[in-house]
């Protein structure tokens, strides 16, 4: 009885023994796994973190490649069967013996009728030469009530364009809303006409044509455009002119053609940036010497724009009505420069000059820009 009852006692000893032993390797293994844990969790986060920093910021010197799935969602788009008919529109628009053609944008609230459309219509009916230019102007609409408005004015001139989940029938105010990615859907279609050989000199709606812009354009130069804000003086200088993206005259070569397919990836490394922004940065990244694109920069003097404090009524061959926010102050504005025009070119009044745009000077707290010293 007494050695039963030792073995069970010595039992008893030894379970408890293994049970002391037991808890501290328990709690040392669950501490083990919780640091382990911890640890993978940070090294998941360094590598995200840092191939997610890599993804835009590509060297400059070298196009940029980029998965299909890094693309911004709803950029790439969905043309219509209109699409189809794209090269015959472009044939029958572009000018004799050169394949060029004049492209706009515009979308519902730009062509609502005595809008942003109509008046850069007639300016080209008033313009001094600019009628002859009407028939080759081709317009990407973005909504079905622009290219339905399109349709009335300018039969076998339009093409319909549209976006994946994004509604570009409003007022897109400058960087406001889908502003952005509208602006992006333009380079990547006008990329796309280089590669079926045209030529293109794209303008934004908000210009008037006074004159023909094209004398003052050199031949056999790759990237023409206007300067934003200010020229100074030295049409090759990308160092201190800057791309004003509403005016531009691109060549159809494999040199443009790689310039678009970069300024378009490149809108990766610059997020929440818009297009002519973009250009600025990179228009003198080595990539760009290294194709050897020839760009060219048009004086303001010929292209000018709202953000000037004047303009030459007897040089000028486009104004530009940016430096403005909402349409109706833009259309009141642009009207206003019509009829100054008028008076001065059709009505003999050579004596006439511009007013000063006050109904966008306003809406924006207008300051004239610093003079800025012509270069050479």
């Amino acid at each position: 009885m007494m050695a039963s009852f030792n073995v069970t006692i010595n039992s008893l000893n030894l379970q408890q023994v293994k049970e002391m032993l037991w808890q501290p390797q328990a709690k040392w293994r669950e501490f083990k796994w919780a640091v382990s844990l911890l640890l993978l969790t940070v090294l998941l986060y360094v590598v995200v973190y840092h191939s997610a920093s890599l993804v835009p910021n590509f060297p400059a010197s070298v196009a940029p490649v980029v998965a299909e799935k890094q693309e911004i969602n709803n950029i790439d788009s969905i043309e219509s069967e209109d699409m189809i008919n794209l090269e015959g529109i472009l044939k029958e628009a572009s000018m004799k013996d050169k394949k060029t053609v004049i492209m706009t944008l515009m979308n519902q609230a730009w062509a609502e009728p005595n809008s942003t459309f109509d008046v850069f219509l007639e300016s080209f009916r008033i313009g001094n030469g600019t009628s002859k230019l009407l028939p080759h102007i081709v317009v990407m609409c973005l909504d079905d009530k622009a290219y339905s408005r399109c349709l009335d004015v300018l039969p076998r001139r339009c093409i319909l364009l549209r976006t994946a989940g994004v509604d570009f029938s409003g007022e897109n105010r400058y960087m406001v809303g889908d502003y952005v990615k509208m602006m992006w859907r333009r380079i990547k279609f006008l990329g796309s006409l280089l590669k079926l050989g045209y030529n293109f000199l794209f303008t934004d709606m908000d210009t008037i044509w006074l004159r023909d812009p094209f004398p003052r354009l050199v031949a056999d130069v790759d990237f023409q455009a206007a300067c934003n804000l200010f020229f100074n003086g030295n049409f090759s200088d990308r160092q201190h002119n800057e791309v004003n993206g509403g005016f531009k005259f691109v060549t159809a070569n494999h040199r443009t053609i790689k310039l678009y397919k970069y300024w378009y990836k490149s809108r990766l490394r610059f997020p929440g940036k818009h297009d002519q922004d973009v250009l600025n940065y990179i228009r003198s990244d080595q990539y760009i010497n290294k194709i050897g694109l020839d760009m060219r920069f048009i004086d303001t003097v010929d292209v000018g724009s709202f953000c000037q404090p004047n303009w030459d009524i007897t040089k000028v061959s486009v104004l530009h009505g940016n430096c403005c926010i909402g349409q109706s102050n833009k259309v009141k504005d642009l009207r206003q420069f019509l009829e100054d025009w008028t008076i001065f070119f059709c009505n003999g009044n050579r004596e006439r000059s511009f007013r000063q745009p006050m109904n966008c000077r306003r809406s924006v707290g207008w300051r004239p820009p610093r003079k800025h010293k012509r270069r050479g």
